[in-house]
């Protein structure tokens, strides 16, 4: 079954490490051979600049992880595609993959609206406002203060929304959330879980889910064992419960995966890395019929992606 991953972070290992292949480093939770193995079709990949980089070198970090994405994804593996929009995606032949770029938080441009039309240009297709602390877009859920959007922020989201971009409301405080809702035409939360099964600060409160299926959005369902269950032990049976009470809110429709590989340390048992995603589709197929099934795997993040 083809997969549609909303979310990894194999960009910053590699941007880390310069000596890792993204062939073959085993440990990577994604490199080319997992994501083969595993069933892959599109993968998102994320810019995300530690925060305490300092403030002068963050879009030029950025910048350099997507020349890391066309030399050492692109440039080596004819088969991986570079996806800017949803005809690109259905345009991939069989034995081909397609690679979204996106940006987990606005750091990279602090008050600088030409540095963000800098990365659409260069294929940046999700735009998530903060990582979990304050920038000049927004407070993520790790800031005390707990404010929203701030001036700036929202003329964000309406350049995402004139270029047609996801605004990823992943890791925003709950003020900011509701911000978002209020002007965001394409919105998605790549990876986050529901709080009523796990009570993590990341994690979706239902009202959240509901107004995300309300308004078209999208949530990828993600593979972080701390927003999984607690303790932060976790296995497939989670995942599975967060995707129950989402389609238990109405959201079948809405649900997809965010894995967050190489974002996380621990991962559920039996879903070390990419490669063990089948594990997760033969669960799902004891739950589901297949046409959500491959809605969850696929067909729901293709049908949303902006167009």
């Amino acid at each position: 079954m083809a997969i549609f991953d909303a979310h990894c972070d194999v960009l910053l290992k590699l941007h880390e490490d310069s000596k890792l292949s993204f062939t073959t480093s085993d440990s990577l939770h994604v490199n080319y051979q997992f994501l083969k193995k595993g069933g892959s079709k599109v993968q998102c990949f994320a810019l995300f600049i530690e925060p305490e980089e300092p403030q002068e070198i963050k879009f030029r970090i950025a910048l350099n992880m997507i020349d890391i994405f066309n030399r050492k994804i692109l440039a080596v593996h004819d088969d991986i595609k570079h996806v800017r929009t949803k005809q690109d995606i259905a345009n991939l032949k069989q034995d081909e993959l397609g690679a979204v770029l996106t940006l987990e938080g606005c750091d990279a441009i602090d008050f600088d609206l030409l540095k963000l039309r800098t990365l659409f240009r260069l294929g940046i297709k999700s735009v998530g406002m903060t990582w979990s602390n304050s920038n000049a877009a927004a407070d993520g859920v790790e800031e005390s203060r707990g404010a929203g959007l701030s001036d700036f922020g929202r003329q964000v989201v309406r350049e995402n929304n004139r270029h047609k971009v996801w605004t990823d409301v992943s890791h925003l405080s709950v003020k900011g959330f509701w911000d978002v809702v209020e002007e965001a035409d394409y919105l998605i939360a790549s990876h986050s879980n529901a709080r009523a099964l796990c009570d993590h600060p990341r994690n979706l409160y239902d009202d959240q889910i509901e107004a995300i299926i309300k308004h078209s959005g999208m949530i990828g369902i993600t593979f972080v064992t701390d927003f999984l269950r607690e303790p932060d032990y976790a296995s497939i049976d989670d995942v599975l419960k967060h995707i129950e009470h989402i389609c238990e809110l109405g959201g079948s429709s809405h649900i997809g995966f965010g894995s967050d590989f190489d974002g996380i340390s621990l991962t559920p048992k039996n879903l070390d890395n990419y490669s063990f995603y089948p594990e997760l589709v033969n669960c799902l197929q004891k739950l589901y019929p297949e046409e959500l099934v491959n809605g969850f795997l696929f067909d729901h993040f293709y049908q949303a992606f902006p167009e």
